[in-house]
């Protein structure tokens, strides 16, 4: 039964990796380069605690499909020259059928970091720009429809769906 459990959790690592990896993944930086002090501040200002040797917001690690925190890149995104961090924790427990969740932080003028966005969701950071050249961001999960956030100078909020580039209904609430 172990080795179920683990064969499953590689599979939905690797699924998962596989679903944010992006355009433009040569200009990323790779976690390794960011300092310590850049690496805990990044992890606070995207909600996380360190508990021991891993960074988490989900209180269930016990769960096959527990992964901690981790940095999945780093690099510009609105070409203001200074560096943006994708942080991701993957959970079914906590995170439902999507089994992630997702936070974006910016590095400030001042050295400090600071929330851009977050939720559950496997992001895709998408060629189209909202204001101020900030890239518009397909939140993917499970389903053929999702959502696309843009940034309207203040915060990202949702812009359209799509599947696969093209435009498709979304949820009717």
């Amino acid at each position: 039964m172990r080795a179920i459990r683990s064969c499953g959790l590689a599979i939905f690592a690797l699924i998962a990796a596989s679903c944010s990896s992006e355009p433009g993944a040569a200009q990323q930086s790779e976690p390794d380069a960011i300092s310590p002090d850049d690496e805990a501040a990044i992890f606070t200002a995207a909600g996380f605690t360190r508990v021991g040797e891993q960074w988490q917001v989900c209180d269930i690690t016990d769960s096959p499909s527990y992964g901690p925190g981790t940095i999945e890149w780093t690099r510009d995104l609105n070409g203001d020259g200074l560096p943006e961090a994708l942080v991701v924790e993957y959970s079914a427990m906590c995170f439902g059928m999507t089994g992630q969740s997702y936070g974006i932080v910016s590095k400030q003028g001042d050295g400090s970091w600071k929330l851009i966005t977050g939720g559950i969701g496997i992001v895709n950071v998408l060629e189209t720009t909202g204001t101020d050249g900030w890239p518009d961001l397909e939140i993917g999960g499970p389903g053929f429809c999702f959502p696309v956030h843009r940034w309207n100078g203040t915060e990202y909020d949702v812009d359209r769906f799509q599947y696969e580039g093209k435009p498709c209904e979304g949820p009717q609430f």
